[in-house]
């Protein structure tokens, strides 16, 4: 076997040198591209590989399974071993997992296991690149300068078991972040996109978008804190539900720590949420947002287990028709909390059959403010899911249809769940870049959302 041998062949291998009652191997290959820029040129551009690999062993014992867990990166042929017996031995050391469940057996192999892992190059931005070369000459001759990245992954993963499971699963992600100036840097604005292969990306269409809001910011206006209604796009509304899912654990939810608790014991299962017709729904084929079709993680906890590799994921309604339809479960949160087994999936829908899009939206609205995006969001209550953040890069003043400014940056305090709960109008869902969580979670898709009351609990300066 030679050093840099195939990721299948490192699963086969390891599973080979496995001396204890179960074992799991996770192999995964990134290639990623990207083109970096600042004032209307390119700076720097490159691809990366890399390789982790991650071995899990399990030792059955009087009092339960234990589990160990190592990965590593760039593993070889000579350091495999090593890993193996470094998991093994963390099995051996580790007390009783509470998490403990049979492996996963009985689901089909991937019919392209053996196949070498997908890969990415700069030939992905062949068609992009010209025509972010276009918006350069056209901010650069209008008097505004462009900053920004575009980064694509390409991930294989390859999952093998002790119990026979061979599995497998190229994701590609790809995400644009585009900024615009004015000159004097007293202006900014910014739009992203996620993307699969950078087909669908038009920067020349973001750029016109940005140019539009420098101009709306060309009269500022000062506004005090206090309950403001509110335009979230698409990307603050990812933002905020992306935060609410991450902390939408069944267990959690029945030991009474969540906004999911329910009074007096349990959760809020079967609870109104909302008063419009939203579902918010994960799935793993949904079209553009496909992610793993199965369980793969590296660690275990009360959203996830790492017994649970390769359990297989289908449509998911956490929310439908306003209703809280599931929270998040292992098979041994499951059996704890009486609930399905209903795993987190790696992307996010929002729909509330609304078709006005974001423009439409702002034509409709007699007095409130439009959003560009959120950041440096915290959480501040989990029992209400209470969060905190900053508005950026752009928050401007609707009057009677129109824009008439911008105004300056807030500090929010705001539950996503009580967003949801005071909503009154969602418009058209389309595929968004969460901004604040884009390194962690790109496959999202929502509307935009009108909150009559949202909470500027304070004027932000120098943001």
């Amino acid at each position: 076997m030679s050093p840099r041998h195939q990721p299948h062949e490192i699963v086969e291998r390891a599973l080979e040198l496995s001396r204890v009652d179960g074992c799991m191997v996770i192999a995964g290959e990134r290639s990623t591209a990207n083109l970096r820029w600042a004032r209307n040129a390119l700076t720097t551009n490159g691809v990366t590989r890399g390789r982790t690999v991650t071995v899990i062993a399990t030792v059955d014992g009087a009092q339960g399974t234990a589990s160990g867990v190592v990965s590593r990166s760039a593993v070889t042929a000579a350091e495999l071993e090593p890993l193996v017996r470094a998991a093994e031995a963390a099995a051996r050391e580790a007390g009783p997992a509470e998490d403990a469940q049979p492996l996963v057996s009985g689901v089909p192999h991937s019919p392209d296991f053996t196949a070498p892992p997908a890969e990415t190059s700069s030939a992905v931005f062949d068609g992009f690149a010209p025509a972010l070369g276009e918006s350069f000459a056209g901010a650069r001759a209008q008097g505004r300068e462009l900053y920004g990245f575009a980064l694509h992954e390409v991930s294989s993963y390859y999952l093998g078991t002790s119990t026979g499971l061979r599995l497998r699963h190229d994701q590609p992600t790809g995400s644009l972040e585009l900024n615009a100036k004015s000159p004097d840097g007293t202006r900014s604005a910014w739009a992203g996109r996620a993307t699969r292969d950078f087909t669908d990306v038009d920067p020349q269409a973001l750029d016109a978008e940005l140019a539009q809001r420098l101009a709306w910011a060309e009269r500022k206006i000062e506004l005090p804190a206090g309950r403001y209604e509110t335009l979230l796009p698409p990307s603050a509304v990812a933002d905020l539900l992306v935060y609410q899912m991450w902390s939408a654990a069944a267990r959690d939810a029945a030991e009474g720590r969540t906004v999911f608790s329910k009074t007096g014991g349990g959760t809020r299962v079967g609870e109104k949420l909302s008063p419009l017709p939203l579902t918010l729904r994960s799935d793993p084929h949904a079209g553009g947002l496909e992610c793993a079709p199965f369980v793969l993680t590296t660690a275990s906890g009360d959203d996830a287990s790492v017994f649970d590799n390769g359990l297989p994921l289908g449509p998911t309604d956490w929310i439908r028709d306003g209703v809280l339809e599931h929270l998040v479960t292992t098979r041994h949160s499951a059996g704890l909390t009486g609930l399905p087994v209903t795993p987190l999936v790696d992307n996010l829908v929002l729909d509330g059959r609304g078709t006005a899009t974001l423009d439409e939206m702002v034509a409709s609205t007699e007095r409130g403010l439009l959003l560009t995006c959120l950041w440096y969001i915290r959480e501040v209550d989990p029992a209400s899911l209470l969060l905190t953040g900053l508005t950026r890069d752009g928050v401007y003043l609707v009057e009677n249809g129109e824009v008439v400014g911008e105004v300056n940056n807030f500090r929010f305090n705001e539950s996503p769940v009580s967003v949801l709960s005071r909503a009154t109008e969602a418009g058209r869902t389309e595929a968004t870049l969460p901004r604040e969580w884009g390194d962690y979670f790109t496959r999202a898709a929502m509307p935009a959302l009108r909150v009559p009351d949202f909470n500027m609990s304070s004027v932000s300066r120098g943001v």
